[in-house]
Formats: structure tokens, C-alpha cells, sequence
């Protein structure tokens, strides 16, 4: 109780020091009286009565000084005078505080907003209850379904799911959700308002307990809304809710059309709940997994014990051991598979191989982290560099203060200053300049961070990453700052704290500046290393970007329109499908500008697509190559839209009808893969391994490759089939697959060139065809193309941007340390001026000096810039990691910047009056 008063008065003496102060000099002057009118008494005079008065007494001033120790908190009295003093020393030198604060806004700035990015997409959990209890059922992200064994199991069928859940009682829950987000046409029931397409999931009942979640409004789902018959019932998306629908109460309990189909929305999800991954379109509908046959009466997954196309997670129970659950969970697999009677030979073989692993869960399905991981760990490597580099910078900038300063400090010192008071002024002064030039980064974090995500993610308005920083991002920050401060200001405030007090006596400043001279030219050296690093790793980056964009696509992206659209949620059935393609091309064709129109399943530059093995009628075709393949539907004019040349025989036609033949054209890589040596034109192969089917499609043309894909991905063998050839299976897995692809997912428009409002056009020529049919988005191919290329084009663009403010950092310090030699050289200068020396002598002396800094750096450089590009050659798209032309051009760059910093101080030096320099001296 006595430590808490004390404390509470001395913080109450701290608001108060004023008072006190006053107080304390009324109370001293009336002790002081006192013991002079005593002495009065005694029979001393008025003199001698006070002069033995104040000598009693001792020093007022050490008193005063004592008792303020006593009364107040001394450590934040004097942090606060330090404060006040290290501003007024930076206020009385505006450009050099703003240069300062400026080279720390970068630093801190570059690494702080890749920070953010860091911290949304591989350290932040999910926002829900307890994420550390969440495990994954699996540890590989399989899309989209499967189907037989797969060794490493990672997704499940229903059946499966509901098989580990009811015999893992570990698991306090165990939820399953679809691998794949869908776009389901919705509308509020009873408005004319037109539908709109909603990012939708299928999720357990249990989905919402599992995570610890509670509604906004309304409830949440439970296992009753999952069972066979239950009301149809959603939840909607916080984000939904109030970008869509205005916050609205009343939506709780509402009811909605999904695809023709009433749902009564249960409640509001709680905000910033963005599902179980990280995406640049999270679920803004969750729906119950019972619900998934009533949307897609076609081709329904949830009844397929064979087909897998779901993640699970659980929470884990008291007493929770993984590696006991996983083994058990293993030997469960093992037990269903075989009661399975579906399974093949061969599947039912490797039914002994078959294991589980657990995985953390509580950052969600890591699909998206492990994409941009290595590149996210890349650029904070390269940001890192960035900091060195400024804070190699800000170590000059005080070299140099503190050496204009040096006179002022020493005198200090002598008149008694202690040591120590001068270290901690001159840190104080350091941590206050990069705390100030931490709060500008954080500005410019702010603004980066912005462009990182559009660039990164693309324009979208519902990606859970926030641009404005978080309290863990602003803690980074400031601990940044701070050990920026303390690290790079100690060697000028220990280099002043160690000078001789004689020496501001005798005023010369040359031990000093031989010394702080040393320090500087090495800051330099090392900049001009790191510079040269981040310069090699730009151009190599960048001429890895080129070659990737510049490279055969196999397609025209120019003047072309990709429209994302989805028949199936406005209703249609596989019979009516043709008559409504017939009618879209029709429809379309009229549009004034629309010179083609194609049709397909899936488009380039996008995730596709069907993949199958393959197997054919020759029993001479090479069975030994892999028969893994890839395949979609396309419509007649689909390759003439596209601009995708024709390499033998001819593309899919008008003939080509559900009553004739049935055909398919393959691209290159198939040709190259399975018919080597051989005419491909009609050859004949089948799905799979399937009886009787091995002849099912007739090649009739053979087109170039296109790159469906990223073009740093392999891609299978393609073909292609006509919309409206269908073949009937016998397995229901094959059959399903079948009728699903009948389903166009693409629109493909080429056009005459730049159209005004064509999208407006476009959504109303087919609202014109069908008001229930949505467009769901359209857009440019060549912005498609642009989005396949974000990730390189993000590391690409930001190394560049990060070596070019390394090169404008090390071009600063090197003027500024030429510029502190020559003012420290001013006599010696003019000296040699007075004995004949020329100014071209003087300049190519003062260059010369600056050089030889900068040649330092490049021997270092150069071997440490190789050793990157090994480091990152897995960034690289045939692109050499040692290419001489990007290391000669980082060279030459750097050079030229370091002439120019030089150049202009070295200018000045041979403008020196010799008989100023030497009355100087």
C-alpha cells in the first residue's frame, strides 16, 4: 500500500513540477530565514548571520536537485528534457530531419507493407474461436474431385466424411465443406430487383459450430438444417449483407432465390468471417450439403461414395494426440475402402498404402499461402535489403552531424558534461528520427499496401486482407524504428562520447575526421553491394517477366471478350442446352462490333480443366507415356474466335451434331505424346479404361498449343470435344462427369476493336434471351492473360521498384560522404590549387576517391549478386540465374549513379578560392 502511494504522488508531482517548484524554493527560503535569525540571536551580524546560514545549508541548488529526484519520476523527466532537446536540435536543421526521416519512411515503408501482406496471407489465423484446436483432415489442397484411392487422402467423399466422423470421437466436431466455390444465381423473393450471382459454399450443418461462431443476426446453420428433407435454409455473408442488401434486419429469416429455388437465409454471419481459406472471393452464401442434389439434379456429387470433392476439418478434443488420431483416423480409411465395392484391382491393392495426415487447421485451407509463400518470403528478403540500405544511410547522415557538431560536444564534455548524458542525447536524437521517419512509412505502408492487393489480388472488393494496418503491423513498425534507431545511432553517439575534450580546445577536428571518414566509406561499400544485389535481382526478375508474356499463347488476346456465364443456375436441363447455344451465338452475332462468337466450357488462362487418362483402339499406340489429360467442350467458330491456328485437318463444325460421329480435335503435345511418328488424323481413343469405350472419338484435326494454363506450370495432352456429342457410361462417376460438361461456362466474343458500354449491351442482350440467365463477369483476354502473371509481375515489379530506391539511397550517401570529405579537405585543396593544381586534377582527385568506395562494393557485389540469382532461380522463367547482360547492366547502372552523386561535390571542390581555403584554415 505504501510502494502504490508513493508511486501515485510521484506521478501527481509530474503534472506538477511548476507548483512544486515553487512551493519547494518558499519552504527552503523560510529554513534559510530561520537559521539566520537564530544566528542573529547568537550575536552575529546580518552578514555573518547568513553567510553561516547558507554554509549550513550547503548548495541550494544540489538540494533543490535531490529533492526533485526524490519527489517526481526522474527516468521520464529526463526522457521528456531529451525529447525537448533532440526536437529543437532537429527543428534548427529542417533539410537534414527531412532527408533523414524520408530515408527511414522508405526503409520502414517497403518492409512494413510487405509486412501487412506477410502477416494477412502466412502468419494470420482464422477469425475464429480457439484456431489453435482446429486440425485439417489431410495436408494437400486435391481440387476438385477424385475419385478411387489417392494414397495421401486430403478430400472425401460425403459418405467417407460421415464414416470418419461418426468414428473419431477425438473430435469434438468434425465439419466438411466443397473444395470449390460455386457462383449460384440469388434474389430476394417477392422484388423484381434482377438476380445476382453470389459466391456460394457447401458446408456441414456443424460448419459454423466447429469454427466457434456466432450469428449477427438470425442464427447460424446446425446438423438439423443437413439432414435429408430439412427446409432449405442458407447463411449469408456479413459482406453480402451489407454491400447487397443495406444491413437490412429483416434478411434474417428472409427468403431468397437460389436458382429458382426458395431458401430461407437463417442468419448473418459474423463480420470479418471470410469461410475457411484465404481468397480473393470468399463465400458470400453457405449452404448445407443436403441442399447440393436440389441445385444440381444433374449432376449431384453428394450421393457418390466414390467420387471425393470435400475438406474436413475437426476440433480437437480433451486429451487430443495427433499423431494417435492420425494413425487411428488411417486405419479407418483402410476399413471403409474395403467394404467398398466400386474399387478396382488396382485401387483395392493399394488399399495397404493408403494414410491420413493431420494438419493445423486454424489458418484455413493453405491453398492461396502456398502460391505466393515463396514469393511473399522473397520480396520480405528484398525489402529487408532495402532497410539496410537506409539504415546504412541514416548512419552517415549523423557520421556527418555529429562531426559538424564535434567542437559543440567537446566543449560539453570538458565543462563536465558526463559521458553518458552525451551517448544518450545523441541516441535520443537517432531513436527520435527514425520513430518520426517510422510513422511516414507507415503512411506510405498504408498507400503501398493498397497497390500491393490490387496488384497481387486484382481490383476486387471483397478480399479479406485490409490495407489500413493492424495493431500487430504497427507494432512491427515501431520495433523496426526503434532498433533501426538504436543500431545505426550508436556508432556516431559512441565515436562522440569517445572524442578528447583537448581537442576542442586546441579546435581542430582531424582525428575525428579520419575516423568518422573510415566509418562512412564503409556504410558506403556496403550500400553499393546491396544496391548491386537488388539490381541483378530486378533485371533478372524482369527479363523473366518479358520472356513470360512474350512467349506463344496459342491464341489472339487482342480485341477478344471472355464472358463467364453458368445455365445451369438459371434452370436449364442437358436437352434444352443446344437450342439456347444456338440462340446464344445468334443473339450475339447481331451485336454491332462482335465479328465471332465461341462457346466452351472453360478458357485459356484459367484454371482448367476436365482431366482424364485416355485410352485407344491401336494397341500399337505408345502405352508406355503417361495418358493423363485434359479436356473441355467447344462450340463451332470456338478456335476461329480465338485466333488459334490449325495445324492439320480441320476444327469442330456446324456437322459435327449429337446424331453424328463422334469427334474430337487434339493439340500438339497430344500428337508429340501419343501418336509419334504416326498420322493422327483419324486415330481413335477413349475416357479412361473403360470396356468398350477405347473408340469412343475420332481425331479429326490437330490445332497448336495452347497455354490454358500458366505457362510455368506442365500441362497435360489437350483435346477437345463438340457441345452437343454426349456419351452414356455405365459408371455413374463418368456419366456425371459427361452431362456436367455439356454445361458452357464461357463465352467467347471477338471483336472489331475498342467498344463503348459493350458490357452493358452484353448483360442485356442476354437478360433479352433470359432473364434468369446471369452474366456473371466479363472480361478482356488480354486482362485475363495479365492475371495469370500476378505473382511474377508483383515480385518482378517491386524488385525493381525496391532497387531503384537502393540505388537513389547509395547515390545519396555517396554524395553526402564526398561532400563531408571535401568541406573536411577544404585547406588541403586550396593548397594544391595555390601550387598549380588544375580543377580537372581536383575533380578526377575527388572522383577518384568516391570511386574507389563504389569499386569496393562492386567486388564484393558481384559474387553476392550471383549467389541471389541462384537463390531465386526457381522464380525464374528461362531466364539464366547467372545472365552476364543483367550483371553488366546493374554495373554500369551503378557506376553512372555513383559519378553523378560524385561528380557534383567533386565540381565544387575545384571551385575553391585558394586564399579562402587557407584563411579558412
Amino acid at each position: 500500500m505504501h510502494l502504490t502511494r508513493t508511486l501515485f504522488s510521484r506521478c501527481v508531482a509530474l503534472f506538477h513540477r511548476r507548483q512544486l517548484d515553487i512551493d519547494l524554493d518558499d519552504e527552503l527560503l523560510a529554513h534559510i530565514e530561520l537559521a539566520v535569525e537564530e544566528n542573529r540571536r547568537h550575536g552575529m551580524t546580518d552578514v555573518e548571520a547568513r553567510t553561516a546560514a547558507m554554509r549550513a545549508f550547503g548548495g541550494l541548488t544540489q538540494v533543490k536537485e535531490e529533492y526533485r529526484m526524490q519527489r517526481g519520476l526522474p527516468f521520464l523527466e529526463v526522457l521528456s528534457s531529451d525529447l525537448r532537446i533532440a526536437l529543437r536540435q532537429l527543428l534548427k536543421s529542417p533539410g537534414f530531419t527531412l532527408t533523414a526521416i524520408l530515408t527511414v519512411a522508405l526503409g520502414v515503408g517497403a518492409n512494413t507493407a510487405i509486412f501487412t501482406l506477410v502477416h494477412a496471407v502466412l502468419l494470420k489465423s482464422l477469425p475464429v474461436a480457439k484456431p489453435e484446436q482446429i486440425y485439417r483432415v489431410g495436408a494437400n489442397d486435391k481440387c476438385c474431385t477424385w475419385n478411387g484411392t489417392m494414397d495421401d487422402w486430403s478430400i472425401y467423399s460425403y459418405h467417407l466424411y460421415s464414416y470418419l466422423r461418426d468414428h473419431t470421437p477425438a473430435f469434438e466436431e468434425m465439419a466438411a465443406f466443397s473444395t470449390m466455390n460455386q457462383s449460384l444465381s440469388a434474389r430476394r423473393s417477392g422484388t423484381t430487383t434482377p438476380a445476382r450471382a453470389l459466391t456460394s459454399e457447401y458446408v456441414s450443418g456443424n460448419y459454423f459450430s466447429m469454427f466457434g461462431l456466432h450469428a449477427v443476426a438470425g442464427r447460424l446453420l446446425s446438423s438439423t438444417d443437413d439432414r435429408a428433407g430439412a427446409m432449405p435454409v442458407a447463411v449469408m455473408s456479413y459482406h453480402a449483407w451489407r454491400e447487397y442488401f443495406g444491413a437490412d434486419p429483416s434478411m434474417a429469416g428472409a427468403t431468397i432465390m437460389v436458382n429458382g429455388l426458395p431458401f430461407t437465409i437463417a442468419g448473418i454471419a459474423p463480420p470479418g468471417f471470410f469461410g475457411d481459406r484465404l481468397t480473393n472471393d470468399p463465400p458470400e452464401l453457405w449452404i448445407p450439403l443436403n441442399q447440393e442434389p436440389a441445385l444440381h439434379p444433374q449432376d449431384s456429387l453428394l450421393r457418390l461414395p466414390d467420387t471425393h470433392w470435400l475438406y474436413v476439418m475437426g476440433r480437437a478434443g480433451d486429451g487430443f494426440e495427433p499423431a494417435t488420431v492420425q494413425a487411428q483416423m488411417t486405419l479407418e480409411i483402410q476399413q471403409w475402402l474395403r467394404g467398398e465395392t466400386n474399387l478396382s484391382a488396382r485401387d483395392r491393392a493399394d488399399i495397404p498404402k493408403q494414410r491420413v495426415r493431420l494438419s493445423p487447421g486454424g489458418a484455413g485451407i493453405a491453398a492461396l499461402r502456398d502460391y505466393y509463400s515463396k514469393g511473399l518470403y522473397l520480396l520480405t528478403a528484398i525489402s529487408a535489403l532495402v532497410l539496410l540500405i537506409a539504415c546504412a544511410n541514416l548512419a552517415n547522415l549523423l557520421l556527418v552531424r555529429e562531426a559538424s557538431r564535434r567542437h559543440q560536444t567537446l566543449i560539453q564534455v570538458a565543462l563536465g558534461a558526463p559521458r553518458r548524458r552525451v551517448l544518450r542525447s545523441v541516441l535520443t536524437e537517432s531513436i527520435l528520427l527514425s520513430v518520426l521517419g517510422g510513422i511516414a512509412g507507415l503512411l506510405l505502408a498504408y498507400l503501398g499496401t493498397r497497390a500491393l492487393l490490387v496488384l497481387a489480388f486484382g481490383d476486387t472488393k471483397n478480399l479479406p486482407v485490409a490495407s489500413t494496418p493492424s495493431l500487430t503491423v504497427i507494432g512491427f513498425a515501431f520495433a523496426v524504428s526503434v532498433l533501426t534507431g538504436i543500431l545505426f545511432g550508436i556508432i556516431p553517439a559512441w565515436m562522440t562520447s569517445r572524442s578528447d575534450p583537448a581537442d576542442a580546445l586546441r579546435r581542430t577536428h582531424r582525428a575525428t575526421h579520419g575516423r568518422a571518414s573510415l566509418s562512412q566509406r564503409s556504410l558506403i561499400v556496403v550500400q553499393a553491394t546491396l544496391s548491386l544485389v537488388l539490381l541483378t535481382l530486378g533485371g533478372l526478375l524482369t527479363r523473366s517477366l518479358n520472356t513470360l508474356e512474350s512467349q506463344p499463347l496459342g491464341f489472339q488476346a487482342e480485341n477478344r471478350i471472355l464472358v463467364h456465364i453458368d445455365p445451369q443456375t438459371a434452370g436449364y436441363k442437358p436437352e434444352q442446352l443446344p437450342a439456347l447455344y444456338q440462340e446464344l451465338q445468334n443473339r450475339l452475332k447481331q451485336i454491332p462490333g462482335v465479328r465471332k462468337v465461341g462457346l466452351s466450357t472453360y478458357a485459356p488462362q484459367e484454371s482448367c480443366c476436365m482431366n482424364s487418362g485416355i485410352s485407344f483402339q491401336d494397341p500399337t499406340a505408345d502405352s508406355s507415356a503417361s495418358k493423363m489429360t485434359s479436356w473441355l467442350r467447344v462450340s463451332p467458330d470456338y478456335f476461329e474466335t480465338m485466333g488459334t491456328p490449325l495445324v492439320q485437318g480441320r476444327f469442330i463444325g456446324t456437322q459435327d451434331t449429337a446424331s453424328s460421329r463422334r469427334v474430337a480435335v487434339v493439340d500438339e503435345t497430344f500428337v508429340r505424346r501419343f501418336f509419334p511418328g504416326k498420322e493422327p488424323i483419324g486415330q481413335h481413343f477413349g475416357m479412361g479404361g473403360i470396356v468398350g469405350h477405347s473408340g469412343d472419338y475420332e481425331v479429326v484435326g490437330v490445332v497448336q498449343d495452347t497455354q490454358f494454363n500458366s505457362p510455368t506450370l506442365i500441362q497435360n495432352p489437350m483435346f477437345f470435344l463438340p457441345l452437343n456429342q454426349s456419351i452414356h457410361f455405365e459408371l455413374p462417376s463418368y456419366n456425371r462427369t459427361d452431362i456436367s460438361s455439356l454445361y458452357i461456362g464461357r463465352i467467347e466474343l471477338d471483336l472489331t476493336g475498342a467498344q463503348e458500354d459493350f458490357e452493358q449491351v452484353l448483360r442485356r442482350t442476354v437478360a433479352n434471351i433470359d432473364p434468369n440467365l446471369t452474366v456473371l463477369s466479363a472480361i478482356g483476354m488480354k486482362d485475363q492473360v495479365a492475371l495469370t502473371f500476378t505473382q511474377q509481375r508483383l515480385i518482378a515489379r517491386l524488385t525493381g521498384l525496391f532497387s531503384m530506391i537502393a540505388l537513389a539511397l547509395a547515390s545519396v550517401g555517396l554524395y553526402g560522404v564526398t561532400s563531408y570529405s571535401v568541406s573536411g579537405r577544404t585547406d588541403e585543396i586550396g593548397i594544391r590549387m595555390a601550387l598549380g593544381a588544375n580543377r580537372g586534377s581536383v575533380i578526377s582527385m575527388v572522383l577518384k576517391s568516391a570511386l574507389m568506395e563504389t569499386a569496393i562494393g562492386l567486388s564484393l557485389g558481384i559474387p553476392c549478386a550471383l549467389i541471389g540469382g541462384h537463390l531465386i532461380a526457381s522464380q525464374l522463367y528461362k531466364t539464366r540465374a547467372y545472365d552476364p547482360t543483367v550483371v553488366v547492366s546493374a554495373i554500369l547502372l551503378l557506376v553512372a549513379s555513383a559519378l553523378i552523386a560524385g561528380f557534383i561535390p567533386a565540381r565544387r571542390a575545384a571551385s575553391i578560392d585558394p586564399m579562402r581555403a587557407l584563411r579558412t584554415e
